[in-house]
Formats: C-alpha cells, structure tokens, sequence
C-alpha cells in the first residue's frame, strides 16, 4: 500500500491512533459523535468541545452523512476546532444513522477541520476518504479492522490499491 501524498496533502498529517476507538459501547449516534468528540478533546484537537459537537450536530440536520454499507462520515468545520483530524470509532452495535441506503451504521469517520483547512484541505480529505469508500473491499477492510495501526494503515492506503 502507499501513501496518498498530493499537492502537499497527505492524509498521515491527520491521524492519530489516539483518536480511534474500536468497538464502542455505543447504542446512539448522538452517544458515538459524543465519544469522538472527547477524544478530539482529549488529544488537543479541539478547544471548544460543545461549539464543535453543536457544528456537527447542525450539519447533521443539513443532510446525511451515512454514505451507505455501515459507514458515516460526519464533519465539523468550527473556529473551536485547532487541527484538523479524523475521529474513527467502530460500534459494538448497529446505530440508527441517516443514511444512502437506510442501513444502520457500524463505523463512523469525523472530520474535524479547522476555519484555516475548510477549503482545500478538507476537500483533498473528502476526496481521498470517498475514494476509499468508494471501492467494496476497503469497506469490507474497515468493518474487518481490529487494531488502530491497522485503521492508520487502511486509511493511509491509496484508492489505486483497490482498482483491479
């Protein structure tokens, strides 16, 4: 696998194994964006916690962010935001979510961007994440994972290692 490294992008510059939290005991989507946004908290990636979760939540109401088979991707762009990151959780148990295919949903990526990155960096991140999502495999890869190296590792790869 390689890593994306574009126009000075470079998806490694936003993950942090401290973020991710494999099997949550989550029963809610408000209980898993609520979870997310502690670590955000926790690790120095946002200054105002409940600012960025009522910038989530609000986007949440403007339209769905399940993209289908599992998967949400919700985000925040908010001045309580001090580097953008990604949030990754897996849940124990299915989660209501609004979705493309009217699933529930079982892995869920925030997007925490700063005012600064809310143009460029966060559509390169978009991109490069829809990409991935975009192919069967990585999905089946990102419901399979068991360790936050391996998300790291998984989400560092390159859509092009999924074309066949």
């Amino acid at each position: 696998m390689s890593k994306t490294n574009s126009g000075g992008f470079d998806i490694a510059n936003v993950i942090d194994e401290r973020l991710i939290a494999l099997d949550l005991d989550v029963t809610t989507k408000e209980g898993m964006l609520e979870e997310l946004v502690d670590r955000l908290e926790q690790h120095g990636r946002i200054s105002d916690r409940e600012g960025f979760l009522n910038d989530v939540m609000w986007r949440e109401g403007e339209g769905k962010t399940g993209i289908g088979m599992g998967v949400a991707i919700p985000h925040g762009k908010s001045s309580g935001v001090t580097r953008t990151a990604l949030a990754i959780g897996t849940t124990k148990h299915p989660l209501a979510w609004e979705s493309l295919d009217d699933e529930p949903v079982h892995v869920v990526i925030l997007f925490a961007v700063t005012e600064g990155d809310s143009d460029i960096v966060h559509l390169k991140l978009l991109q490069h994440v829809a990409m991935l999502l975009a192919h069967e495999a990585f999905v089946e890869r990102l419901h399979k994972t068991r360790s936050a190296c391996e998300m790291i590792e998984l989400l560092e790869s390159s859509p092009d290692d999924y074309d066949s």
